[in-house]
């Protein structure tokens, strides 16, 4: 699956083919149909438990994404995707969490299943009090936005707004006082990941970090690439179908050149991520380069760290790119066949078209600009 002469020792040893093999297993055709929340007919629709199994172990064998690796993490993700978008939608916070609490220090309880929750939506806010009586220990009330599988997981990363900084806690979600709101959730894509608002009273909870810590160190920008492996896996999948078609009519010269494009495009994504894994695996040399203490804001004297925001932008930025543009280009060439009879091919276009929206498009890109014109961080 990997071609990138860019992508580190760490990606290069992921046995891609037995993930493949690990997410058919849990959620591919010969697992029983459950009912989602939107009730869609004929679509594949394992349980949430047996997408968390895959992230269960997954955890089992894939490090912490730290400097050192990213390349590994990246090629994982990427992989789940190509297999199953819904899978990695799942899988992904999973990681995340875990890298998040070992950076932290904290220790995570057995069998835990871990979301990540920091999106911020107009007119809901959720506030934590200190709780004078446990050092760390705070108390939420308020709702927060976007929770995927909250009313399946059994703890959570959440930000919540402690003197008006952002403090991240770790919040069992089994608690009295947690409502989930599943029935907002009536997207078509995704539909058995339902992602409502959450609505918290007098939780309590325990603090992660230090204020600001969360999306200020390294991991969190490393952890966004991590995202767009999951883009460019997902498009994978949707490439290998058009494949497909194509080699059942070779002599079809538009298949062949929608083919070669799609090529192209994943191509260019691809080298994205492997030399933005290969630039975190190297800064392993750099002792401090994942300390939670560290400000990785600018570029260091000499250009000898990156500025991991910029590249994280900007890697997020041009995969989302050449993923639009497989998604278009195949839907477009395969036409409404696949997209109206054949469960599996709906349901991965529907979950990346939804799946790619965490990328802000125009704003992202206004993103990158004003860093430009703040610090530098072009070669021109």
């Amino acid at each position: 699956m990997l071609a990138s002469p860019a992508w580190p020792d760490g990606a290069t040893a992921v046995d891609t083919d037995a993930i493949t093999a690990l997410v058919t297993a849990c959620t591919g055709p010969d697992t029983a149909p459950a009912a989602t929340s939107t009730g869609t007919a004929g679509r594949p629709a394992p349980t949430p438990a047996d997408r968390l199994a895959v992230a269960r172990a997954l955890a089992a064998d894939t490090p912490p994404l730290t400097a050192g690796t990213a390349g590994r993490c990246f090629a994982t993700l990427a992989a789940v995707a190509a297999a199953d978008v819904a899978t990695a939608r799942t899988v992904e916070p999973h990681l995340d969490a875990l890298t998040i609490l070992a950076q932290a220090g904290v220790a995570v309880p057995a069998d835990a299943t871990w979301g990540v929750y920091a999106a911020e939506a107009p007119g809901l806010r959720l506030d934590a009090r200190p709780d004078p009586g446990t050092a760390g220990a705070v108390v939420l009330d308020g709702t927060k936005p976007w929770c995927s599988l909250a009313s399946t997981l059994s703890h959570a990363l959440v930000t919540a707004t402690v003197d008006g900084e952002r403090q991240l806690v770790a919040v069992d979600l089994r608690q009295d006082g947690v409502v989930p709101h599943d029935e907002a959730w009536v997207a078509r894509g995704l539909p058995d990941v339902p992602s409502g608002p959450v609505d918290f009273t007098a939780v309590p909870a325990t603090t992660v970090g230090d204020p600001g810590w969360y999306l200020h160190r390294p991991g969190f920008a490393w952890g966004g690439i991590g995202v767009a492996a999951c883009w460019w896996g997902g498009a994978v999948g949707l490439a290998r179908v058009l494949r497909h078609h194509a080699a059942a009519r070779p002599d079809a010269e538009l298949l062949r050149v929608a083919l070669g494009a799609v090529v192209a495009d994943l191509a260019d994504a691809e080298d994205a991520l492997a030399t933005a894994a290969r630039l975190i695996d190297a800064s392993a040399e750099h002792p401090d380069a994942d300390h939670p203490d560290a400000d990785h804001d600018h570029t260091a004297a000499g250009g000898a760290e990156p500025d991991w925001q910029l590249l994280a932008q900007v890697v997020r930025s041009r995969v989302r790119r050449a993923v639009d543009a497989v998604l278009t280009r195949v839907v477009r060439t395969v036409g409404p066949g696949p997209l109206t009879s054949d469960p599996a091919i709906a349901a991965r276009v529907a979950d990346l078209e939804l799946y790619m929206l965490q990328d802000h498009g125009d704003r992202d890109l206004g993103r990158i600009g004003r860093i430009v014109l703040e610090r530098g961080g072009v070669a021109w």
